[in-house]
């Protein structure tokens, strides 16, 4: 595979605006891209048959070689339409960093990273690296030392390991930046500016926003090279994602959301709350209440959050309580509810959130609670997002049933991954073979560098963990245990009580704003960004003054 960069200068910048209505074309189909005949082949085994409209619309022009700017809304393909492009340009007998692909987020960096995998089965050893934040460096490090195609990671972590020179970008040949505009709200822009002044200016940059704000063009100026402009206008449609808004008091919203879960009853539910207490509460109230749930914000650490994710993602947990840190980038096939448990005073991260549900032509519910006083986010929120709102009394919600809501795949872990050359088929071979269980109810299967992840159908998944024990994977012994839901430490009582000490600790003792110089961070002077990776004391976080979650510094 050679370089498709054009070496004349490039024409002036040109815009492709995509209406609301399907495109009917004839030329949707892979095969009239100018892509292999192997990655045609593995596009087909995956079930790509023909391209989503973003991906009919640029990869024509990546795949000449053009920088894009590309504006479309969260679940639209663009993974794969970066990916291609991607991986039609590397040149596997050249060991070393051709692509980089930045991601404002480590649960989206780790989802790009296992769909690139996955594209590139057409080609043998090609490698992808996942460089993010929440695990030490010393691992990424000597993965680097022993070399890698395509790195996938967050700014801090990729910022990092440019001033440590353990990676080096001298060959690359593709920059991109995966939903740029959660990166620059997140306070990433300096970052970003380091990495790419890190990169050769020949090389071709491709953005991809949800949304178009100022700060994306002024971008776009600074980074790319009179890049071709497509901007997505397709929305859910009322057929697709329904909305409702129910109006209640702080007294009864966590409640309230037991009662959309008994009367809606889906198998899958997304509940964003605002505040990573509210998470906690959340969650403690819907185990009490015998639901199957989970919670993923940032106190918890890279295995809890992963095993969150793959719980999740597994259909094996019902519902996954979430901080905004989980609204970007999660990509939960048949996701039938998001449930906003506070309203949020931005509109477009109001069309983040329910962006999860409602997508590739499936059926979603969006179902907001709002109080009295959040009414003028509710207006603000229909204004500028376009949103008719409909609101429904409580009272029409069915009383609770005696009927749990059970999720139904349960998830079995297994010791031992890529490292011990395991793939999905050996596990699927000891299951339907010796194990004697139907292909149907084997669910996902997900492999990590020492772990894999099984989703199995609820009722026989202790005979399941029975047999993986007893018997072997690719003729050796393995350790299996059914992964309960409460498993990941996402409540820890006493690590509540200490975070809520430090804040009052914080709030009585404020810094005052001419002594900031001797402020420390909640996690000490240097500590780390755990939603991305991102060195507290970078120019990035002190330029802005943000952080993911906890929003602006306290002066």
């Amino acid at each position: 595979m050679t370089s498709c960069l054009p070496s004349r200068p490039l024409p002036a910048a040109e815009q492709v605006t995509i209406p609301k209505t399907p495109i009917d074309t004839s030329d949707d189909r892979f095969e009239q891209l100018s892509l292999p005949p192997a990655m045609l082949g593995n596009l087909h085994q995956l079930g790509y048959l023909r391209m989503t409209p973003i991906q009919a619309a640029s990869l024509p022009l990546t795949l000449a070689g053009h920088d894009l700017i590309a504006q479309a809304k969260t679940g639209s393909g663009k993974t794969a339409a970066f990916a291609l492009t991607l991986l039609a340009r590397l040149n596997p007998r050249r060991f070393a960093v051709q692509a980089l692909v930045l991601c404002p987020t480590r649960e989206l960096a780790d989802q790009v990273t296992q769909e690139i995998r996955r594209l590139a089965r057409s080609e043998d050893n090609i490698k992808v690296l996942s460089l993010v934040g929440g695990s030490t460096m010393r691992p990424q490090m000597a993965s680097l030392e022993h070399g890698a195609h395509i790195v996938v990671g967050t700014p801090g972590r990729i910022m990092d390991h440019l001033q440590r020179e353990s990676l080096d970008l001298s060959t690359l040949g593709i920059l991109i930046l995966d939903e740029a505009d959660r990166m620059l709200d997140m306070g990433f822009r300096e970052a970003i500016a380091y990495v790419a002044r890190r990169c050769p200016k020949s090389r071709q940059t491709l953005l991809f926003s949800a949304t178009y704000p100022d700060s994306i063009r002024q971008m776009s100026r600074q980074f790319l090279r009179q890049p071709k402009e497509i901007r997505l206008l397709e929305t859910h449609t009322a057929e697709t994602l329904r909305q409702r808004f129910y109006e209640v008091s702080n007294e009864n919203r966590l409640g309230s959301v037991t009662r959309l879960l008994n009367h809606y009853r889906p198998t899958s539910t997304l509940a964003f709350c605002n505040t990573r207490q509210q998470c906690h509460d959340l969650l403690a109230l819907l185990r009490r209440q015998g639901f199957e749930a989970l919670a993923l914000h940032g106190e918890l650490e890279q295995r809890d959050r992963d095993q969150v994710m793959v719980q999740f993602a597994n259909r094996s947990c019902s519902v996954l309580v979430a901080t905004d840190v989980a609204a970007r980038g999660l990509d939960i096939t048949d996701l039938e509810c998001v449930i906003n448990v506070d309203v949020t005073p931005d509109p477009e991260v109001y069309i983040h959130r329910i962006g999860r549900t409602g997508r590739a032509g499936r059926d979603g519910w969006a179902l907001s609670l709002a109080s009295p006083n959040q009414m003028p986010r509710v207006a603000q929120i229909a204004k500028q997002a376009g949103v008719e709102v409909n609101w429904y009394p409580l009272d029409e919600l069915d009383r609770p049933t005696s009927e749990r809501l059970l999720p139904p795949m349960i998830t079995v872990q297994i010791l031992g991954g890529r490292k011990e050359k395991i793939r999905a088929g050996d596990i699927l071979g000891a299951l339907t073979g010796d194990g004697g269980f139907k292909a149907n109810q084997i669910g996902h299967i997900n492999i990590t560098e020492f772990t894999t992840y099984v989703a199995v159908a609820r009722d026989i998944a202790p005979a399941v963990a029975h047999v993986l024990n007893c018997g072997t994977v690719k003729g050796r012994s393995v350790k299996a245990r059914i992964l309960e839901v409460s498993d990941p430490v996402t409540v820890r009582p006493k690590a509540i009580e200490r975070l809520r000490e430090k804040e009052t600790h914080k709030a009585n003792t404020r810094t005052p704003f001419n002594n900031r110089s001797a402020a420390r961070t909640p996690h000490g002077s240097r500590g780390m960004d755990r939603t991305s990776g991102h060195a507290a004391n970078h120019p990035s976080t002190r330029a802005s003054g943000k952080h993911p979650e906890k929003g602006p510094k306290a002066r």
